[in-house]
């Protein structure tokens, strides 16, 4: 299956997909310095979350995908240098919006997850 959205964002900053197909991807990251907040080499959550929304609007897969909302949990602290992997799920759609469940994973660890709300629009929001 073709990605068929977001084709120019930056997969050193929010993931490269690995797995796509219906309603579902997978996503990897590998986290380094320059994501750190500080001398220990804490990433910032912007970046897990950031691999964690680009997740969710591959698995939606459609050109005009947007996000609208999101509850997240930030469950476990990631280092510069570890690879995280986000696997999305579509879990339900209504219409236009469609809820697609997000965990993002080191190894075994769940160290992020959250539902996004995800809408595809007739346009894309800039037309």
């Amino acid at each position: 299956m073709q990605t068929n959205t977001h084709k120019q964002i930056d997969t050193k900053l929010c993931g490269t997909p690995i797995c796509l197909e219906q309603d579902f991807s997978k996503v990897e990251m590998m986290t380094d310095e320059t994501m750190a907040v500080d001398q220990t080499g804490l990433v910032h959550g912007g970046f897990i979350f950031g691999l964690a929304d680009h997740a969710a609007m591959v698995a939606v897969n459609h050109p005009n995908v947007v996000l609208g909302s999101a509850d997240v949990k930030f469950l476990k602290p990631v280092k510069a240098g570890e690879k995280v992997v986000a696997t999305a799920n579509t879990i339900s759609k209504d219409g236009k919006k469609q809820i697609v469940s997000v965990a993002v994973n080191r190894g075994d660890e769940v160290v992020f997850q959250g539902e996004f709300a995800c809408f595809v629009l007739n346009n894309h929001v800039l037309s």
